[in-house]
């Protein structure tokens, strides 16, 4: 059987910036906080606790005094910001540059009348919240088609998108709600914030399904570009199956296959996609 790794798998740039950033300050034996999962990774996660990464939530940042605080690459809302400086941390500030721009387009209209911000995206996702956070009082979330009736008409509406979303859905929801505005005297303008390291995978993703027999794509539970990428590889290979672990293969999904492909999320790092293809070398040396 010949094991192929799609090539374009694994961490992402703002994900490798912010766990090499995390790595230079364990590695000195110098205390760190991270404000929330440092990625939505539970095997590389524990990694990096087992080096010492103290993982606290949102409301367990106030007990935090005079330590270092890692904010990751999902980026924080301003208040996040005003209680670190106020406890007197030192912020290593991990936010990837694509949501830091984001971020300041969204407060730039910060004083835009007769506006709504809206992010279409997962309410409950660390990226969404600090998107909200911005300017709280003039921003709406969206998930969904059926969410688009929801919106205010005759308003000047920014659309926005967490950067994992699938592009096909945002482009959908955009031309619904640019229908709604134009139809009621309003208007849309339009953010393309889909991080492209995510979207510009589906072609590639597509063809390397297609190539194998068997996908295995290899992803945290909570990821959510792991979620997209993996459902372009089960549109185009129905036997497809996501993995958090290579101890969650069974051995019955590679009978009768020529060929296994492995991929994995923008938040799965390389050595878990090399172990699976070590496991999997280990379940066929065993037959």
């Amino acid at each position: 059987m010949k094991i192929n790794i799609e090539e374009k798998s694994g961490f992402c740039y703002g994900v490798v910036r912010v766990i090499e950033m995390a790595e230079g300050i364990l590695d000195k034996g110098e205390e760190l906080y991270c404000l929330g999962q440092i990625v939505h990774n539970e095997l590389e996660v524990e990694r990096l606790v087992k080096k010492g990464l103290k993982i606290i939530e949102v409301s367990e940042l106030h007990r935090i005094k005079n330590s270092k605080i890692l904010f990751r690459a999902h980026g924080e809302p301003p208040s996040s910001y005003e209680i670190a400086e106020r406890n007197g941390l030192t912020i290593i500030d991990g936010t990837c540059p694509i949501v830091n721009r984001i971020q300041k387009s969204i407060l730039s209209g910060k004083t835009e009348k007769n506006s709504l911000i809206v992010v279409f995206g997962k309410k409950n996702h660390p990226e969404v919240q600090g998107l909200l956070g911005q300017i709280p009082e003039k921003t709406q979330v969206i998930s969904s088609k059926e969410e688009v009736s929801m919106l205010p008409e005759s308003q000047i509406i920014h659309l926005y998108s967490q950067t994992t979303m699938d592009k096909g859905a945002f482009n959908e929801i955009a031309e619904m709600i640019n229908k709604k505005q134009n139809n009621e005297g309003g208007k849309l303008i339009l953010h393309n914030t889909i991080c492209g390291h995510v979207s510009h995978r589906r072609p590639g993703l597509q063809k390397f399904a297609a190539e194998n027999d068997l996908i295995i794509f290899v992803g945290g539970k909570y990821s959510s570009n792991g979620k997209i990428l993996f459902q372009t590889c089960l549109e185009q290979n129905p036997n497809s199956f996501y993995i958090g672990s290579p101890d969650e293969i069974e051995a019955f999904w590679l009978a009768g296959a020529d060929s296994v492909g492995i991929a994995g999320a923008t938040s799965t790092p390389h050595w878990q996609i090399n172990d699976t293809k070590l496991w999997i070398e280990k379940l066929l040396g065993a037959k």
